[in-house]
């Protein structure tokens, strides 16, 4: 697919507010609303600004801190129906996400939504997410939410204190009837910090164990780890991990799930930050991504169409204009390693991604 002229999807963060505390957030959330951030109208702006994407709109997806913290929130989803752009709502899962909120979403006529689930166990998500009872409330919400026929999407970060109960949480999301599982690696922006993070070979066994879910009838998408893409077709390919963490995770999986007959599918879809993507701040300010803290306007003062198809910086990154690894690697179309992460550690978005193991210089020789 072609991202060059429009994004498959524009990332909101409609406010900073949120009612938890987790020690990843990539938003810096609080617990009120910042003064600059956009207003109804505003907000009516970069709706209307999105619309005018074409050949096709993209889906709009609205975030925070927690977008149910914004008073207008359903008269903007309306907003955005009247004009024919999709939406997804990423709330966070506080009291605010009840079953008349969610019947209401239902009835607006929401894409899908999403929610966080970052542990096979309360000690592990809500350490994480700050709040004791979030873990219980989040299998709650997944329920009723399907209950009342929306689609969800569960969101995990992969962290140092659940990659070993990874299986446990496939096992988990099917028995929940969950069908999507986003998952997410760690940037250091916000407040995240390294403590929480895995080591590059942990990427690479955890994203061999991805490959491996795929083929369970659940649909894996992943976040700031786009050679997953890689990792899948080396896997066709006939590449396979003996990593012993790999196959204590593979084995694990297993057992849990029984051997799956499936194969595993090549469709994959290129996305990166800044290509097929692109975020928008509390405030108006326009980013490749949201882990991306690289200013590329504001939709005050600029469209986001124009910003999106012709700022010099996103030229770049869908040219694939990338130094070291990633500027040479053969799976660069289809990966092009994590810009953010790029950025977070050498302060280049066109830096090589330092969490990939893969080394595309042996190819060469």
């Amino acid at each position: 697919m072609d991202f060059h002229e429009a994004p498959l999807l524009v990332f909101w963060e409609s406010t900073k507010a949120c009612p938890l505390a987790c020690k990843h957030c990539r938003a810096n959330a609080i617990l009120k609303p910042l003064k600059d951030e956009l207003n109804t109208d505003e907000a009516k702006l970069l709706i209307k600004q999105i619309s005018e994407f074409y050949p096709k709109k993209p889906l709009l997806i609205i975030t925070g801190g927690d977008c149910l913290m914004r008073v207008d929130i359903f008269e903007l989803i309306e907003y955005a129906n009247n004009l024919k752009v999709p939406i997804s709502l990423s709330p966070a899962v506080s009291e605010k996400l009840n079953i008349n909120v969610l019947k209401e979403i239902k009835k607006l006529k929401v894409h899908s939504i999403s929610v966080s689930l970052d542990g096979a166990k309360p000690e592990t998500h809500e350490y994480l997410r700050g709040v004791i009872g979030s873990f219980e409330r989040t299998i709650s919400v997944i329920k009723t939410a399907i209950e009342v026929g929306l689609e969800i999407q569960v969101n995990t970060l992969v962290w140092r204190n659940n990659i070993l109960e990874l299986p446990n949480i496939v096992y988990l999301l099917n028995k929940l009837n969950v069908k999507i599982w986003e998952v997410f690696f760690l940037i250091l922006t916000g407040r995240a910090n390294k403590d929480l993070d895995i080591e590059p070979v942990e990427y690479e066994v955890v994203l061999n164990f991805l490959v491996d879910v795929s083929t369970y009838n659940i649909q894996v998408r992943t976040v700031e780890a786009p050679f997953y893409r890689r990792v899948k077709l080396q896997r066709i390919s006939g590449k396979e991990c003996y990593h012993p963490l790999y196959i204590e995770l593979k084995n694990k999986l297993i057992s849990l799930m029984g051997k799956t007959k499936n194969q595993i599918n090549p469709y994959t879809l290129p996305t990166r930050d800044g290509y097929g993507i692109i975020f928008i701040s509390y405030n108006g300010n326009v980013y490749p991504s949201g882990f991306l803290p690289y200013p590329l306007g504001n939709i005050k003062n600029d469209h986001i169409v124009n910003i999106y198809r012709n700022h010099p910086i996103l030229l770049k990154m869908r040219e694939g204009a990338f130094w070291g690894k990633c500027g040479i690697c053969e799976y660069k179309n289809i990966c092009g390693g994590s810009r953010a992460r790029a950025y977070a550690y050498y302060n280049d978005v066109l830096a090589e991604d330092p969490a990939c193991v893969y080394n595309p210089y042996n190819v060469r020789q």
